[in-house]
């Protein structure tokens, strides 16, 4: 295998996923010529251009940087794919992201956040303490940090805070000293098969932690044979956990509260989120900050500061915001795309407004995710007060007859629910929307959640609520 760090010429293949980026932003920092390909531009992908590597949005080999030393691809890419083919028949050296992650990550010193949900923010909050507070990291993130508009950053501190991903077994190639293990649920049943293979590859992730090295778990997660001689299971509010959090006040959107630990407690941490879970989730990075013995006032003054990750119950229009316009909107936009990722996210947004009408637009991921867990969906988009299904994103998949969105829909008890196309709920939010929020006597919750591309809908939404005329 060739080292991975001593190259002049890298290319990617899917450069603008948001794991492939941030290794694309390592090897920039690094003054290596980056270039790649992508299906379509996405803001992201534009702002890699900007930065300085070339991009082109065509499958073509005359396209390609043929002096390319490394060929870094993603497993979503389908097989028929003309550059990767040619890289392969043409035998360049190809490496998966997680691949390049395992070389890159060899010789540092690692805090690696796992599990099927929480994983972006609190990667993101452990990356942004150590930043802020000088302890200094190298970060290769699965969202924005909205700080630093970035997901990669780097450090002379030889530490590196690592999004571990389940997806394709990606996360069994690291090496951790801190390991975080947020949730097992069932997903990416395509690749595990089921539940309880996902589970055992958990477990298999959390016994590679090196020797003395420190596990986080949630508490009430299965009980599995790991095998860490530091093990802390951490829970929201449940004091049989060894940290969690008390006295917790909802303020202004955000929360204020203190962390409990068997040997220290942090009090008054004021945290700018929205969301239950996020509280849960800046314990986790909190505890690894006092791990790590920095000073408890630095970490109570970077958490202060935190201003979350980009579709991470993303205030588009904040609750300040909200009450300067016509339409007293609240604008909530969250990467949601499992059922227990939207049940927290419409529970944290009904517990924080609980006044307010609710209104979730939803665009489900996958066709099989949506055919595998369509009752799950429905159980948890019942609990918001009016839902807009998009029709479903495909992402790397072929349709699949018979799934649509309207399967999530036949399992929905609440009936104020329908299925609309992108044009169609544009011209709804603009008109018939509007109108109802007009009636109401306490302003409205919106919500859009979904991985696939709804977040192009965020803007022309935004537009709509933010009419004065």
């Amino acid at each position: 295998m060739k080292d991975y760090n001593n190259i002049t010429r890298v290319y990617f293949i899917g450069i603008g996923g948001i794991g492939m980026s941030a290794i694309a932003r390592y090897y920039l920092s690094k003054n290596v010529v980056v270039s790649g390909y992508d299906k379509t531009p996405t803001p992201l992908s534009r702002q890699l251009e900007e930065e300085g590597m070339k991009i082109h949005y065509e499958d073509n080999i005359d396209l390609i940087d043929k002096n390319a030393q490394l060929i870094i691809y993603t497993p979503a890419i389908p097989k028929d794919h003309k550059e990767l083919n040619y890289f392969k028949e043409h035998n360049y050296e190809l490496a998966k992201r997680s691949d390049v992650l395992e070389q890159i990550t060899k010789s540092s010193f690692n805090i690696c956040i796992a599990g099927t949900h929480g994983k972006t923010t609190i990667s993101t909050m452990v990356a942004f303490i150590l930043r802020k507070t000088g302890f200094g990291c190298n970060a290769f993130l699965g969202g924005i940090s909205v700080n630093y508009h970035t997901n990669f950053w780097s450090s002379d501190n030889n530490v590196s805070v690592v999004e571990a991903d389940e997806y394709d077994r990606s996360f069994l190639k690291l090496s951790p000293d801190i390991a975080v293990i947020t949730a097992m649920d069932a997903d990416h049943l395509d690749i595990y098969g089921t539940k309880e293979n996902m589970e055992d590859a958990f477990v298999e992730f959390a016994n590679k932690l090196k020797p003395g090295g420190l596990l986080l778990t949630r508490y009430g997660l299965p009980e599995k044979d790991f095998s860490a001689s530091k093990h802390i299971r951490y829970s929201l509010q449940n004091d049989a956990a060894d940290v969690y959090a008390e006295n917790i006040v909802m303020r202004n959107g955000g929360y204020e509260f203190d962390v409990i630990s068997k040997d220290w407690k942090i009090e008054n941490v004021k945290l700018h989120m929205g969301g239950m879970h996020n509280v849960e989730n800046a314990i986790v990075a909190i505890y690894i900050a006092a791990y790590l013995e920095i000073n408890p006032i630095k970490i109570i003054n970077a958490i202060g500061t935190f201003k979350g990750v980009k579709r991470r119950f993303e205030y588009i229009i904040s609750p300040l915001e909200a009450l300067k316009h016509k339409y007293n909107v609240i604008y909530i936009d969250d990467y949601a795309h499992h059922p227990a990722e939207l049940n927290a996210l419409i529970r944290g947004a009904k517990s924080l407004f609980r006044f307010k009408t609710c209104t979730v637009i939803f665009q489900p991921h996958l066709f099989s995710r949506t055919k595998d867990f369509a009752k799950e969906f429905a159980e948890s988009l019942d609990m918001a007060d009016r839902i807009l299904l998009l029709p479903i994103y495909p992402a790397r998949e072929l349709p699949v007859e018979g799934v649509t969105s309207e399967l999530i829909l036949k399992e929905m008890k609440n009936k104020n629910a329908t299925v609309i196309s992108k044009e169609g709920l544009l011209k709804y939010l603009g008109g018939d929307y509007l109108k109802s929020v007009q009636e109401s006597t306490n302003g409205e919750v919106l919500i859009t959640a979904g991985a696939g591309d709804i977040d192009k809908l965020i803007q022309p939404i935004k537009e709509i609520l933010e009419n004065t005329n």
